[in-house]
């Protein structure tokens, strides 16, 4: 199995409106992308220093189903707005 991990900065400004998109968006595409084994997202609740705002986390069987998801139309389409809305977001993705 492959973990998919994503956190984001949002940028100075964003909204409460813009992040609930954000999660609706989101929160469509297990239904939309069959690679998608576990999905997982939400704010920060901690803040400190070395928090971000948010985080994504999501499991794929191999990296075949991964690149499946990260080309998927309804993935690039979330993306666009991932880009829109961070300052910095940092992915990692590793075998478990």
């Amino acid at each position: 199995m492959i973990k998919h991990v994503v956190f984001m900065e949002f940028k100075p400004g964003v909204s409460v409106e813009q992040i609930e998109d954000l999660q609706n968006r989101l929160r469509s595409l297990p239904g939309i992308i069959p690679e998608i084994q576990e999905y997982g997202f939400g704010r920060d609740v901690l803040r400190s220093e070395r928090s971000m705002d948010f985080a994504l986390v999501s499991a794929f069987t191999d990296l075949e189903a991964l690149r499946h998801y990260s080309e998927h139309p309804d993935h690039q389409s979330v993306l666009s707005l991932v880009r829109i809305l961070s300052a910095k977001t940092l992915t990692v993705d590793f075998v478990f």
